[in-house]
Order: C-alpha cells, then structure tokens, then sequence
C-alpha cells in the first residue's frame, strides 16, 4: 500500500474472484449436464421398454382379435339354430357353444405403463405426444374392461345358469377336448339335444348367443382401436430415441 500497489492488489483480488466464480458456474454447467444425461438415458430406457411391451400387446390382440372374429360367427350359427336351421352335425354344434362358454378375459401387457405411474416418474417421458397417446391407450383398455365385465354380466344371468343345471358338462367338455387335440384326449361321444339340455328351447339361452354376437364383435372393435393406438405410439418412440 505503501508503494500504491493497492489498485494492482484489487485488481488481481478481483481477477481471483472471477477466475473462482467461472469455476463454479463451469462445475454446476457440468453437473447439470450429466444429471440431464443421465436423466435421458434413464428416459431411453423407459422408451425402450415400453416399446418392448407394446410390442408384445400388438402380439396379444391381434390374437385376440382373430379368436373374438370366431366367436362372433360361432354365436351367429349357434343363434340360427335357434331360429330353426336344423342342427346337422351335434359335435360342430357342440364347438360352437363351448368356444363362447369358454372365452377368455384380454390383458394388456403395460408393465412399464404401470413402473411409471405408481413410481412417480411418469414425467421422465418430456414427449408430451406419447404421454397423450399412453393415457388414450390406457382408456382403451378400461373401456374394454367395461365391455368385459358387461358381457360376464349377460352370460351369467343368460347361458351360466341352464349350463350348470341341465347340460352333461362331462360329455360336452370331454367331447370339445377330443375335437381341440384331434382325438388324442378327451371322448367324442354321442351328443343330442339332450346332452345340452333341450338347449334350443331355452330363451334365455338363446338371449345369451346374441348377446355374445354384438359384445365379442364390440371387444374386437376394441381390440383393433388399440392396436392402431399402439403402433402409433411404437413410432412417436422411435422418433424421439432417434433424437
């Protein structure tokens, strides 16, 4: 100070304080670009495999697809009978009853869908496209499970109960086995109307066959609005990864 070097002092303080401050600004720039690095690669991951699942599901209903299109038309020939068509052939008869008594619940394949939501991190995907797209799927699929659970409903109160009270179950069961496994399993037997219960003098009945015709077809129309949903989705995914 004594010799005026104090502005030179200041300056090289000063000059110290910047030097340390770019530091720091640096280090946190850094930082928060590995912690957005590792944010996206996380993203990826999640991108990945939902498209993996996705994929998976398209598998699923276009299977399901295919079996609510046979079922449909097996309710369609079982309600004709009904109507009066004469039944040529009780084992054919008997195929078309047991694939409608027999139809099976769709599950959609959503594990990651599902990780996303109950941890939190749904708002890891920045793609506001496919968070949409994810949501309308997913209401899709409850609107499905409303058909479902409806369908369930008619067939209880329509086919479940004369089923149970007067068809042979034992004889209509083993006689579907043999069909389904070309004669290697189950029994063929001789069927009739009365293995069935005078099944087509029964309303009810037959009020359950044409509700199968319009709730299978419904499902279907389901089925395939959710496989368009999901194949749009598997593109949004693979634009965004590609990124």
């Amino acid at each position: 100070m004594e010799k005026n070097k104090t502005g030179k002092y200041l300056k090289y303080a000063i000059g110290e304080i910047i030097l340390v401050v770019i530091g720091i600004l640096i280090a946190l720039q850094i930082n928060n670009w590995n912690e957005t690095r590792k944010i996206r690669g996380k993203e990826i991951d999640y991108l990945t495999n939902l498209k993996t699942d996705l994929q998976f599901s398209i598998l699923e209903l276009e299977e399901f697809i295919v079996k609510r299109e046979a079922q449909t038309e097996s309710a369609k020939v079982v309600v004709e009978h009904f109507n009066g068509k004469a039944v040529d052939d009780w084992n054919i008869f008997n195929k078309h009853v047991v694939s409608i008594y027999t139809w099976q619940r769709f599950y959609l394949i959503d594990n990651t869908y599902q990780e996303l939501k109950n941890s939190g991190n749904f708002s890891i995907i920045s793609n506001d496209s496919i968070k949409n797209s994810l949501l309308n799927l997913d209401l899709l699929y409850k609107k499905l499970k409303y058909k479902e659970d409806h369908w369930r409903y008619d067939a209880e109160q329509t086919l479940h109960p004369s089923q149970y009270e007067k068809s042979d179950i034992n004889s209509i069961s083993n006689n579907y086995v043999y069909q389904l496994s070309n004669g290697q399993q189950g029994e063929l037997g001789n069927l009739s109307n009365e293995t069935f219960g005078n099944i087509l003098d029964d309303q009810k009945q037959k009020n359950g066959f044409a509700f199968a015709v319009f709730s299978f077809a419904g499902m279907k129309g389901s089925f395939t609005q959710m496989v368009v949903k999901s194949k749009e989705i598997i593109t949004l995914i693979d634009i965004e990864v590609s990124k």
